[in-house]
């Protein structure tokens, strides 16, 4: 298969990463259709997408043109064969093997042939998703980070069975949406963000359950002490605890290694749905605040 030519994108979910790549590929010209079961969800995204432009043309960086221009590439479905003729299909659903691999099995059914199917998964076997397929060459992962709008990376990771040249149009396409593109060599759980991200989170969720120190000292020790832009804390608040949880549960099956086994506490907050900043609460209590 040559290197495709990409004008065209399908995004399935339509949650805060799909909504984001979906306005991203818009921003520079693509065609979009963005797939969602749930039309409130598909409803909410489109919100959500007009929210992030307006904030940018507050900044300064987006004009009210290009707003329209932007929303106006980008159409909504519930039924997934709408996306039959796009040239690249990113899935971005919830980190769930078992739903990824079922949606990767019905793009198949519905994608034009020479389309390729890509996921956004942060840790999840893009060999074993490829092999659900009869099109195995053709399917890469393609992890964009949060918020996309903002985030200028893009990890990129082959299956097993990945060709060149789909990894080469994977490749284009996000520099092509002014991405930083970096490659893991290996298909392994985490990749190369999420093997060195999640460990961190959980031994600062470890760090606060043992009574070693606060939130609000942990998050400042490693904000002034590491020079990072933001806490462990609040950024697996921001990342959403669900999802920090089924990575470290994939890490640790993964790998068999009990320095990847979840803090009991961060399952704990999972179980009472405190999950973070999308649920109001989570090592931070966002119900009062304007965040």
């Amino acid at each position: 298969m040559a290197k495709l030519s990409v004008s065209s994108l399908g995004v399935v979910g339509s949650g805060q990463m799909g909504n984001g790549i979906a306005q991203v590929a818009a921003t520079f010209g693509l065609s979009v259709v963005l797939a969602d079961v749930s039309g409130p969800a598909l409803e909410k995204a489109m919100m959500t997408i007009q929210n992030s432009c307006d904030r940018l043309i507050k900044k300064g960086t987006l004009t009210d043109v290009q707003k329209t221009e932007i929303l106006s590439r980008i159409r909504t479905s519930q039924d997934l064969k709408a996306l039959m003729d796009c040239d690249i299909v990113v899935e971005a659903a919830t980190e769930n093997v078992d739903l990824k691999i079922k949606i990767f099995r019905e793009l198949d059914q519905v994608v034009k042939p020479e389309g390729i199917l890509a996921t956004n998964t942060s840790s999840i076997s893009i060999t074993k998703m490829a092999a659900a397929t009869t099109r195995p060459t053709q399917v890469a992962g393609m992890h964009f980070m949060n918020p996309v709008p903002l985030m200028k990376l893009v990890e990129g990771i082959r299956g097993l069975q990945t060709s060149d040249e789909t990894f080469a149009t994977v490749r284009a396409l996000a520099e092509k949406m002014d991405k930083v593109f970096v490659e893991s060599t290996k298909d392994m759980p985490g990749f190369i963000v999420n093997r060195v991200l999640m460990p961190m989170i959980n031994e600062a969720i470890y760090t606060f359950h043992e009574g070693i120190a606060s939130v609000e000292s942990i998050d400042t020790a490693m904000k002034l002490g590491t020079n990072q832009p933001m806490g462990p804390l609040t950024l697996a608040d921001f990342i959403g605890l669900d999802t920090c949880l089924a990575i470290l549960h994939v890490l640790h099956e993964g790998l068999g290694d009990s320095k990847y086994r979840p803090c009991p506490l961060l399952t704990k907050y999972v179980e009472a749905g405190w999950l973070g900043k999308k649920s109001g609460r989570g090592f931070y209590d966002y119900s009062s605040k304007s965040v």
